[in-house]
């Protein structure tokens, strides 16, 4: 019905611009002017009808000052007016929920209502450029009126139109105000916004838009008014164009517009052009704009609310993730840059925060992986249990703040599931190059849930808007718990063997195949120790993150060490330090580099010497200040004499000391080959228990201020000597509170930058 209404008036208005013959405007019996102070106190004006010179006169633009605020208009001040005249574009989308097929009607509806709204405006903006003179169109907005065959026909078209705009904005507005309450995007602030009639209609949204619309028209101009709906309508033009961009740039299979002549070319023209008309209708507003959809996607962002309709962002994450790691060639990696990549195997997080949280802080930007190893085949299970227990670990890792992936594998043994994983974790150029291990002793787990306040019941502070914003629904206190309890928590009560710890063979066995595929590896032990709120609050004690690059087991080992190569051992030596000693200084200067770290903790390494044998070369201060120097490692150098256990040991049990020829210049051994340096002449010990003990009290006694310390791991012997191996290392860490055993391939500091 409005519908003809306005096509009748709209017919008037054409055909009186035809049969309407020259007459004055103003004056007795007419119409008077709105203002005559502006047509130069002329009160009557003639009104050409279709006339040549008239045409001739309207081409050229003359902007003069508006009657209604006396301000001088511009292109950019009569687009803000007329463009709310285009606004009914977006109509059938913001009803899309209301329609039998959308799909269709859509494109359809806002086709055809573009092409007849076009058709109409051209042809007045033709007729009355045509009959209309330039003066009258300057001093009487309402001239249609008098033009018109009939006045109150105009009057009842303008009506009508308005009132379907109106009604087409207010619904499709509140709709969109009624989708946002549903989804709860802002929590208690629109929830009660998400009620609706018994039939459906969403009444507490249209109340609500329209209760915003009236504070709207308390400016009372539309010159004052039409800017600010131009700017709106603009950004929701701009959204609609960058969604569509977006969509099309991260190359989804399932976008496949039906429109044939849709191109990302045309999406991209029209966001720029909105975002350019924004800032020529009105910079002000356009920027409060900005600035109050920046707030908003802020809060939307740290709300992460549960939603049903996908994200764009991680499409477009994907698309550029992958195009990058195509160009990621492996081929072309050097040691200037590189990072460390790891793999940390877990078997219970529960019993290891601190370690992931410790591993997060080492990695570099780098790549970061939690492996965990299910023992079974899936030949012998109806389905794939893994897929279940990933949204688990991913919760986890969203819990404990870790940048890390996930990857879960199920396999007969661990060993043989830790070998899939660093196989086949990564993707390109990003493949671990670093695996970590717990340390496999006795010693009983803790629920480092607890101490870390792990999926914790927590009270939300902040300001009065953030609780707002952040206020959900009574949540059933078993979801919160849930991943709490799909990690159980370590039993006393059980002994090791029960408590499915792997043997002593496997262990070390995963350690020697790790080497075999040319990763670097650590043994973390006493994590669960580590306590961040002592070393951040403890601001009066200088905490030392200390590294012992001398590898002590060599003595016990020397004879019969498995040894892994790498090409860098063949290379001309640039320290005293293997690469194993040089890997640990990288991975204590790391460490060091993180903020919390370096805000709290300095960097100390322990530079052993043994003077009761002049013939034992070992670096001074000075070779290993210049060493540090070179590679830009900032640290505190300390010295410690081995002369009192190197010579107890000798006089208590005839301790044998093998002196080798002092390396030529240029040669360097394997890696592991020496005590402290490239070619150090190494003791044997016969008393291995005393030598170990000793050892551990020494550095036992350097850890008063001590809060990591990263101890040298020599490559595992022979399989007959796998216990042995293990026990050693445990008796060389022994209560030496967190310890990182590490175990370096390759060279991974560079002197060129």
């Amino acid at each position: 019905m409005i519908f003809l209404v306005v096509m009748v008036s709209i017919a008037s208005v054409v055909v009186s611009f035809f049969a309407k013959k020259p007459f004055p405007v103003g004056g007795e019996g007419n119409l008077s002017l709105p203002n005559v102070s502006f047509c130069n106190n002329v009160s009557v004006i003639q009104y050409a009808g279709l006339n040549g010179k008239t045409v001739h006169e309207n081409l050229y633009e003359n902007y003069t000052i508006d009657y209604t605020n006396d301000i001088k208009q511009t292109f950019v001040t009569v687009f803000a007016v007329l463009f709310n005249g285009c606004t009914g574009i977006m109509a059938g989308a913001n009803m899309s929920g209301d329609l039998k097929n959308p799909s269709k009607s859509i494109p359809l509806g806002t086709i055809s209502a573009c092409a007849i709204t076009f058709f109409i405006y051209i042809l007045l903006i033709v007729l009355i450029t045509a009959t209309t003179p330039r003066v009258l169109l300057q001093c009487d907005y309402s001239f249609l009126v008098s033009v018109n065959l009939w006045g109150p026909f105009v009057a009842i078209g303008v009506f009508a139109s308005s009132l379907s705009a109106a009604l087409s904005c207010l619904i499709g507005a509140s709709r969109i105000l009624f989708a946002l309450a549903r989804d709860d995007l802002f929590g208690i602030v629109l929830r009660p916004i998400n009620r609706t009639t018994h039939s459906g209609n969403p009444l507490a949204a249209v109340l609500a838009t329209w209760f915003l619309v009236q504070l709207m028209l308390l400016a009372n101009k539309v010159s004052t008014i039409a800017p600010i709906v131009t700017v709106f309508f603009l950004f929701s033009y701009a959204a609609t164009d960058l969604a569509c961009l977006a969509l099309e740039w991260a190359s989804s299979p399932n976008f496949r517009p039906t429109f044939k002549y849709f191109t990302w070319h045309t999406c991209l023209l029209g966001f720029l052009s909105c975002i350019t008309m924004n800032f020529l209708v009105n910079a002000v507003y356009t920027s409060v704009s900005i600035a109050v959809l920046i707030i908003l996607l802020v809060a939307i962002h740290y709300r992460v609310p549960q939603s049903s309709w996908g994200y764009i962002s991680q499409a477009l994450i994907f698309h550029q993730v992958r195009k990058y790691l195509l160009m990621l060639d492996v081929r072309k990696e050097h040691i200037k840059f590189w990072r460390p990549q790891i793999v940390l195997m877990v078997k219970n997080p529960r019993t290891c925060c601190q370690l992931i949280d410790f591993i997060n802080s080492i990695k570099k930007s780098g790549l970061y992986v939690l492996g965990h190893v299910r023992l079974g085949s899936l030949a012998e299970m109806p389905t794939d249990i893994l897929s279940v227990h990933y949204q688990h670990w991913l919760n986890l890792v969203d819990e404990l703040g870790v940048k890390a992936f996930v990857e879960l594998t199920l396999a007969r043994s661990v060993r043989e599931g830790t070998e899939q994983l660093l196989r086949i974790s990564g993707l390109g150029g990003m493949k671990p190059n670093t695996l970590v291990l717990g340390f496999n002793d006795n010693q009983a787990r803790q629920d480092t849930f607890k101490l870390v306040g792990a999926f914790a019941p927590r009270k939300r502070t902040g300001s009065k808007l953030s609780a707002v914003l952040h206020s959900e629904k009574a949540e059933d206190e078993n979801n919160v718990f849930s991943e709490c309890d799909f990690f159980p928590p370590p039993n006393p009560d059980f002994d090791v063997d029960a408590n499915g710890e792997i043997s002593v063979d496997e262990y070390v066995s995963i350690i020697s195949d790790a080497l075999k595929l040319q990763k670097n590896v650590c043994l973390a032990r006493y994590f669960d120790k580590l306590n961040k709120s002592v070393v951040m609050s403890d601001k009066s004690k200088v905490h030392y993150i200390d590294v012992w690059p001398v590898n002590f087991l060599k003595p016990l080992l020397s004879n019969d060490s498995f040894i892994q190569r790498s090409a860098s051992d063949e290379q001309k030596p640039s320290s005293y330090f293997d690469t194993t000693c040089v890997f640990l200084m990288q991975l204590a200067c790391i460490l060091n580099m993180t903020p919390f770290w370096k805000k709290r903790t300095k960097l100390r390494i322990f530079l052993c010497v043994d003077r009761s044998h002049s013939n034992i070369v070992t670096p001074g201060d000075q070779e290993l200040e210049e060493f540090l120097r070179t590679v830009r490692i900032s640290a505190e150098i300390k010295q410690v004499e081995l002369n009192d256990i190197t010579e107890s040991l000798s006089n208590e049990n005839n301790l044998t000391i093998q002196v080798p020829s002092k390396p030529e210049e240029g040669q360097q051994g394997s890696n592991g080959d020496n005590l402290h340096a490239t070619q150090t002449p190494v003791p044997q010990v016969e008393d291995k228990p005393l030598y170990l003990s000793r050892i551990n009290n020494l550095i036992k006694s350097q850890l008063s201020s001590t809060a990591v310390t990263f101890l040298y791991l020599p490559a595992p012997p022979p399989r007959e000597r796998y216990e042995e191996y293990l026990d050693m290392l445990t008796k060389l860490s022994d209560d030496l509170g967190p310890t990182l055993f590490v175990h370096g391939l390759y060279h991974v500091i560079s002197t060129t930058l």
